[in-house]
Parts: C-alpha cells; structure tokens; sequence
C-alpha cells in the first residue's frame, strides 16, 4: 500500500482519483491546490503525487518547484489538457516521472501508477 496525493482544483478528478486509487488499497490524500499540497507534505509523506499542472494561484510547476526544495525523492505525475511545451519542459527538468493529458483514461493511469509504485520497492 503506497500514500498517493491528489492534487487538482477540480472536485470531480479529486474524487474520482481518490475513490480510484483507494480502491486499489491505496492511502490517499487531496488537496485543491499547490499551497494545500505544501501544507499536507509536511504531515502526509506521499510516495506519489498526482497533480494538475494548471490551477489557480500557485500552478502546478510553482508547486512542483517548491515540492522539490523539500522532497526531491517523492515520484510526480503531472496532469494537463494543455500540452504546452514550454511546461512540459519545466515539469521535465523538475523530475517528473510521467505526464498524462487531460481527459485521461483511468485504466491508463491506474497501470501506469502501479507500474511506478512497483519500480519504487
């Protein structure tokens, strides 16, 4: 069982990755956006992240930025439905492990996560 963070300013992903991965036997915390992603690093200590790279207020890159000041092991998936470049690369030197777009297939995600969670061990 691994601890996955959600983070998404979009209620129905937040829940839906939630019930999803919960399902799967999984610990799983949410967070609407970038500054409550910062907060529950502190008492979570996720082994995986999955969050929006656009959100308001602090975006996902800012956030991702401020992760890896504290936590630069935590894997990252980043989730969009604007595939721009520029980001991706910014998310990619950020170490990334995996970018999905948005809408995603949950069979997908789910592979890809547990994919992830085993190379981890």
């Amino acid at each position: 069982m691994a601890k996955i963070l959600v983070v998404d300013d979009q209620l129905g992903v937040r829940r839906l990755l939630f019930e999803t991965f919960r399902e799967d036997q999984h610990e799983v915390e949410m967070a609407a956006n970038g500054e409550e992603a910062l907060l529950l690093l502190k008492t979570f200590q996720p082994d995986l992240i999955l969050m929006d790279m656009k959100m308001p207020g602090m975006s996902g890159i800012e956030a991702l930025a401020q992760i890896r000041s504290v936590n630069q092991q935590v894997g990252v998936i980043m989730m969009t439905a604007y595939g721009d470049a520029q980001n991706m690369e910014q998310a990619k030197d950020l170490g990334i492990l995996y970018y999905i777009g948005k809408p995603f297939d949950l069979f997908e995600l789910r592979e890809r996560v547990d994919k992830i969670l085993k190379e981890a061990n």
